[in-house]
């Protein structure tokens, strides 16, 4: 774990803000003890849950995107750590194991000119290297008997999350994605918009089903190719949902759970299908909080989902002051997913 930042004691301490008669996620959270070794905390703690950061929006430039998704890890933190510990949540199930390294690819991407089809090659390859990284640190957080809640970062970072799960358990593994696009695009070069096709296409996505998707915003290529492998790879449409009913919420997460839920799956959400969130894809148009929330707390509670990702929120990219409202969110959505697995 080499390009691991490890989350300090320090770390905490400096962004939890404590209050008297209340006791504060923060004030329970487990961090790796400074002389301790990583892998061997992560085996002994006993945290149900570890947290990871990808503080990156790489994936996202390469294809062609707003940059600012870099920002939600850092967010993310502030908001989690000053929730209440209670009995409907404890801070003590969550290890906050820190965030890799991408300052050296952040660093360089800004040198780099994203219309320059050359210069566009590097993005990709920087995307390659974090695709590394992302994939051994979860696997590692998996073997050691861990569920991971892997923050992004870019949807570039679905692939080394299916990866790793894929490697730990040595086999395909499914995925769920509650998503307005399918990233499951051409393979190109790695960036945000194919992530699954390449997991699936070297073999570490067996099922895949993207839940919500915007009809007017999916190719016909990409539909084409979709249907050529219609047993392995599903979706609904967030009009056949929400706008022309033919469909409704709950029939539709039965029919995706039959289809990831024989094995081991990672649950993918994409903050770009929410209205009126911060992302480098903002939409006024999309599935409600509650809803997604109701998706996490369903999907959470079946004993093979593997990992929770929450990507392309885009602090950066709301209003100054509102910046905070993506990590609060992200704190939502973290807990839900907790409660659901740890009160199977």
């Amino acid at each position: 774990m080499e390009k691991l930042i490890r989350f300090t004691l320090n770390d905490l301490t400096k962004i939890t803000n404590h209050r008297s008669g209340e006791i504060k996620f923060g004030e329970r959270i487990q961090t790796v003890p400074k002389e301790m070794d990583t892998l061997e905390f992560l085996q002994a703690s006993d945290a149900e849950f570890v947290l990871l950061g990808i503080p990156e929006d790489i994936g996202v430039r390469a294809n062609l995107g707003r940059p600012g998704t870099a920002s939600a890890w850092e967010s993310t933190l502030k908001s989690i750590v000053n929730i209440q510990n209670n009995r409907f949540c404890k801070g003590s199930q969550l290890l906050i194991l820190g965030s890799i390294d991408v300052s050296e690819q952040m660093e360089e991407v800004q040198k780099l000119d994203i219309t320059n089809k050359e210069e566009r090659k590097h993005f990709f390859k920087m995307v390659e290297k974090i695709d590394k990284e992302v994939s051994h640190i979860v696997c590692q957080i998996i073997k050691a008997g861990k569920t991971p809640i892997i923050i992004g970062g870019g949807h570039n970072n679905a692939y080394g999350n299916i990866k790793g799960l894929a490697l730990a358990k040595g086999r395909a593994v499914n995925a769920i994605n509650f998503d307005a696009h399918t990233d499951f695009r051409a393979l190109e070069g790695r960036h945000s918009g194919n992530g699954f096709s390449y997991a699936f296409e070297e073999g570490f996505l067996k099922k895949y089903f993207i839940f919500g998707l915007h009809e007017s915003y999916t190719s016909k290529s990409v539909l084409d190719t979709i249907k050529k492998v219609a047993e392995k790879i599903k979706y609904n449409t967030y009009e056949q949902i929400a706008v022309r009913r033919e469909k409704t919420f709950e029939t539709e997460m039965d029919a995706a759970k039959k289809h990831v839920a024989t094995d081991p799956y990672g649950i993918e959400i994409d903050l770009d299908s929410l209205p009126g969130i911060a992302s480098s894809a903002m939409t006024l148009s999309g599935f409600s909080v509650t809803e997604l929330r109701q998706f996490i707390h369903y999907f959470g509670q079946n004993t093979n989902a593997s990992y929770l990702h929450i990507c392309e929120g885009a602090p950066d990219l709301d209003q100054d002051k509102n910046n905070h409202l993506v990590g609060k969110l992200i704190a939502y959505l973290i807990t839900d997913f907790m409660k659901a697995k740890y009160n199977m």
